[in-house]
């Protein structure tokens, strides 16, 4: 079992920037990729950006160029820097974990709150 704790969500102004933090523990091992979902209410959940064990990232078109996704693997952690936040990116954001030969995302965090608002 791998758990996943996010942190960092909260309330900014359009414009503004957060990072989201997920750290990792348990069977970490089994992880081959690591990635940022979203759900707005009304809206279903959407992958935002995510990250390979090779260090392959991938983003939504709608984050591209304002959001990064790293990690520190000593730390077992993964981040999410969100840059030029716009209300539309208000939602809960989820860290997901993903098993080497699986092609779903089956690990999660209980989420984050973001909210951008003036």
């Amino acid at each position: 079992q791998v758990q996943l704790v996010e942190s960092g969500g909260g309330l900014v102004q359009p414009g503004g920037s957060l990072r989201l933090s997920c750290a990792a523990s348990g069977s970490i091992f089994s992880i081959n990729a690591m990635g940022w979902y979203r759900q707005a209410p009304g809206k279903q959940r959407e992958l935002v950006a995510a990250i390979t064990s090779g260090g392959i990232t991938n983003y939504a078109d709608s984050v591209k160029g304002r959001f990064t996704i790293s990690r520190d693997k000593a730390k077992n952690t993964v981040y999410l820097q969100m840059n030029s936040l716009k209300p539309e990116d208000t939602a809960v954001y989820y860290c997901a974990g993903r098993r080497l030969g699986f092609t779903e995302y089956d690990y999660w965090g209980q989420g984050t709150q973001v909210t951008v608002s003036s």
